[in-house]
């Protein structure tokens, strides 16, 4: 079993972070068996920090894996995991965000959640059931009444620590002129092709640390493609290294000093995710990534529609 270095965050000083996280957003979504069979695996390979959503429909069957775990010994306690969870937009109102929050670790079975993060900066005003969303429910995020509110969660015990995904440099710094409890973390896309320097650099800066999602380009999914996977530098760096296209780019990301959320429901690939930590890419290697072409992969506008509101933020980020 791999052993996986943590990260110190706000509110979770006591275990850490560990780096790497095993993300649960499946497309097409899975069963609620396929999810919790894969989770209760990755426990057994070691993972110990789970990624999930209310958007994902996962909260559920990783709620149940944990039980199972615990039931089956493969963990001892709750506390040796690390769960991260996200305020859905149809929830992100100042009034609601305290019963959401609830309501996610009712579906997760838990006291609390290790990390709960906005998910998107903005707004919708009733639940949605398919995707592109009609521009009459797109709102501003109220974004000092909203963090109020996910201060709350933390002050109730709720959460241990809050933070945000995929929200801007600008978005950031209106969080911090109000916030009691700043931001301990912004979850963003990032990979050797989109590597979200400028972003990385500002958070370093302001003290939130920086996790990637999507860092292998999301592929096989409606969202992401297989620019990352099938890159001819990165495979040419891998083919040398006896590694994997995959671990280079997962060992790109974690030399860049974030942490990394990784899906995969494959064991072989779930373990091989997790062997990248006694190997170091050489400053060639580096230098080589660095000039890779840049694009972003995941947009707003491909979620919700491409709307005047969604496109400005998209813009920003």
């Amino acid at each position: 079993m791999e052993m996986i270095p943590s990260v110190s965050l706000k509110g979770c000083e006591e275990n850490g972070m560990p780096v790497i996280g095993m993300g649960t957003s499946a497309y097409p979504p899975a069963d609620l068996e396929t999810t919790k069979a894969a989770i209760l695996e990755a426990i057994k390979a070691g993972y110990r920090h789970f990624d999930t959503a209310f958007a994902y429909g996962s909260e559920k069957p990783l709620g149940e894996a944990i039980a199972e775990a615990l039931r089956l010994r493969l963990i001892e306690s709750r506390d040796e995991l690390f769960i991260t969870t996200k305020l859905w937009a149809s929830f992100a109102h100042p009034t609601q965000i305290v019963s959401a929050c609830k309501m996610s670790l009712q579906n997760l079975q838990l006291e609390y959640v290790d990390m709960y993060l906005i998910h998107w900066p903005v707004r919708l005003t009733e639940m949605i059931r398919k995707t592109p969303v009609d521009v009459d429910l797109i709102r501003p995020l109220d974004v000092e009444g909203v963090w109020q509110s996910m201060e709350e969660c933390k002050t109730l015990g709720l959460t241990k620590s809050i933070g945000v995904s995929n929200f801007s440099c600008k978005k950031i710094d209106q969080i911090l002129q109000i916030a009691k409890f700043p931001p301990a973390l912004n979850q963003v896309e990032m990979n050797p092709l989109w590597q979200q320097k400028q972003l990385r650099d500002f958070c370093k800066e302001k003290g939130v640390h920086v996790t990637a999602y999507s860092p292998l380009g999301a592929n096989n999914t409606k969202w992401g493609d297989n620019r990352v996977v099938e890159n001819d530098v990165l495979a040419n760096i891998a083919k040398a290294k006896g590694k994997t296209t995959a671990q280079v780019a997962l060992r790109w990301a974690y030399e860049q000093g974030v942490s990394i959320v990784t899906k995969s429901f494959n064991k072989e690939r779930m373990k091989q995710n997790l062997e990248i930590f006694d190997w170091s890419l050489s400053a060639d290697d580096l230098e080589k990534i660095s000039k890779l072409p840049q694009r972003k992969g995941v947009t707003l506008a491909s979620v919700m529609g491409p709307h005047e509101l969604v496109s400005e933020l998209d813009a920003e980020v």
